[in-house]
C-alpha cells in the first residue's frame, strides 16, 4: 500500500513537470497530465505488486522505464491536443524511473515487498 501511496502523488506530479520542462511534452490541460500520472501510478503499482522483491531492483526500474515511455506515447495519440514525441515519451520516462527506482529501492530496504501467503 506504501508503494500505491508514493506512486499515486508522484507519478502525475513527474508527467505534469516533464509537460513544463520538456518542449516535446504538451497536453491541452493539466487534467490530461494528472490523468496520464494517476493510470502510470495504476499500472506501475500492479507491476511493482508482482515483481518487486529483493534482487530485482535494477530489473524492476528498466520495467517501470520501459512501460511508462510507451504509455505516455500512446495514451498522449488519445488525448485531445496532446503532443508527446516519442523523445518527450522516453525522457518522461527516464524522469519516472529515477523517481521509481529510488521508491523501489525504498520499498525493498524497508520489508514492504514481502508477500505473505494467503
Amino acid at each position: 500500500m506504501t508503494g500505491f501511496l508514493m506512486k499515486i502523488i508522484m507519478c502525475p506530479l513527474v508527467v505534469v513537470l516533464a509537460s513544463y520542462v520538456f518542449p516535446n511534452v504538451r497536453f491541452a490541460s493539466v487534467y490530461q497530465a494528472i490523468t496520464l500520472g494517476i493510470v502510470l501510478a495504476i499500472i506501475g503499482a500492479m507491476m511493482e505488486y508482482l515483481f518487486l522483491r529483493e534482487g530485482t531492483l535494477w530489473m524492476n526500474t528498466i520495467m517501470d522505464f520501459i512501460a511508462s515511455s510507451i504509455i505516455i506515447y500512446l495514451m498522449s495519440l488519445f488525448l485531445t491536443g496532446a503532443r508527446v514525441t516519442l523523445t518527450g515519451a522516453i525522457l518522461t520516462g527516464v524522469l519516472l524511473a529515477v523517481t521509481e527506482h529510488f521508491s523501489h529501492k525504498y520499498l525493498i530496504e524497508s520489508g514492504k515487498t514481502k508477500k505473505e501467503p494467503i
